[in-house]
């Protein structure tokens, strides 16, 4: 049986990319945007018809740092599988083992027009394993990724040291040169592997840290670093120079205070939560006008939850709280979709209404960043997920 296709009508369409909005259809076929334009024609075949007239239609929200699915749902000591506290370094972890999709979490976020995060580890470990960029829809985690791995989280700062101060991790240098040692060895093994070409006999003996570092040193994915000081960001920025390696920075809690060269570099930035207590000393400087000054800097500013700690339902809200403090509309727009979806490496996919991108969809009568709108359906891959609610409902029903 031919699937239905999907035409969404007389909507207001923030496609994310353009500042202004503009009244359009849009239209879908097997969970794919085929169409974006004023008066679509439907075209022949089985249809569904959806009118949005009076609503505004906004790409499906995206996080670009989160833990949700491996913090589960009112269980945080016996459901807490984002950070294994055993080892310093873990870059063979792999989020896909431990994000659980049946965490009711998932739905409540995918119920206000969260479609897409990027989770995985914490940061009590200098190196702590991959994270992938999933859907939140779906019973397997398989089905439901967009990419993985899309980074290697790394964390400089005082979790490391707070994990480990009675093992080996008492100061910011010792953390600084694990990380390098395991990035210098990594380099080595990359390039006995590429001697040793076919030849079984001269390859190195298996191991699984070091093959788990392979897509780091080759540029294929990027460090994802926790740093929450100024000095911190720096000292992830001269690391990944000295080896050559990608990176993004995340939380950036001190940013403001070097905005400047962040713009010089012109790395991926992931702020916040700046929803959240000021539970340790370099949160001091938490705000969320940091964003704002990011961006006006020059920054490509994405706003994160780093749910649980802020939950991931409250990602639109965020951005609202944002523009309170001075940052552009649409720039807090594109900070939770169009610029997570780059910072991750999947804007083909996802983080904007474009042709050929998946149907991630939003429809709300209202403006998405302000606390009050009534989202009155949100797409999946052209699929409706979730009924009329708001940021502060918690949808309890199946999808």
């Amino acid at each position: 049986m031919e699937k239905a296709m999907l035409l969404i009508q007389n909507g207001m369409v923030h496609n994310a990319i353009d500042k202004d909005a503009k009244r359009c259809d849009i239209l879908v076929k097997d969970g794919k945007i085929l169409q974006v334009a004023p008066g679509i024609n439907p075209p022949d075949g089985p249809m569904e018809v959806v009118d949005a007239a009076g609503c505004n239609v906004y790409p499906g929200l995206v996080d670009a740092h989160s833990h949700i699915g491996l913090d589960q749902f009112a269980i945080r000591n016996a459901g807490q599988d984002y950070n294994e506290y055993n080892d310093p370094a873990t870059p063979q972890l792999r989020a896909i083992d431990g994000i659980n999709p049946f965490d009711p979490h998932l739905q409540i976020a995918a119920a206000v027009g969260v479609t897409c995060v990027a989770a995985g580890p914490g940061s009590a470990n200098v190196i702590g394993g991959t994270f992938a960029a999933i859907k939140l829809i779906g019973r397997r985690v398989d089905d439901m990724v967009v990419k993985a791995p899309v980074a290697m989280k790394c964390a400089f700062g005082e979790n490391p040291k707070n994990c480990y101060r009675t093992k080996n991790i008492s100061s910011r240098m010792t953390t600084a040169s694990i990380l390098r040692d395991y990035l210098a060895k990594a380099l080595e093994y990359n390039q006995k592997l590429t001697a040793a070409g076919e030849d079984p006999e001269k390859k190195p003996a298996w191991d699984a840290k070091m093959m788990a570092l392979l897509p780091v040193v080759r540029r294929e994915i990027p460090l994802k670093a926790h740093a929450h000081r100024a000095d911190d960001m720096c000292t992830a920025i001269r690391i990944a120079k000295e080896f050559n390696v990608k990176l993004t920075l995340e939380h950036c809690t001190e940013g403001a205070l070097i905005a400047d060269i962040l713009a010089e570099e012109k790395l991926p930035l992931a702020v916040g939560p700046s929803m959240s207590s000021v539970s340790k000393a370099e949160l001091m400087q938490k705000t969320f006008a940091t964003p704002g000054i990011l961006q006006r800097a020059g920054c490509q500013v994405s706003i994160i939850t780093d749910h649980a700690v802020t939950d991931q339902r409250y990602l639109p809200l965020m951005a609202g709280f944002a523009v309170k403090q001075g940052m552009d509309p649409f720039a807090a727009l594109q900070a939770i979709t169009i610029n997570p979806a780059r910072h991750l490496g999947i804007e083909d996919r996802v983080g904007s209404i474009e042709v050929g991108k998946d149907a991630d969809l939003v429809l709300a009568e209202g403006d998405i960043l302000e606390s009050s709108t009534m989202v009155r359906a949100v797409y999946i891959n052209g699929i409706k997920v979730c009924r009329q609610t708001t940021q502060f409902d918690i949808p309890m029903e199946g999808f």
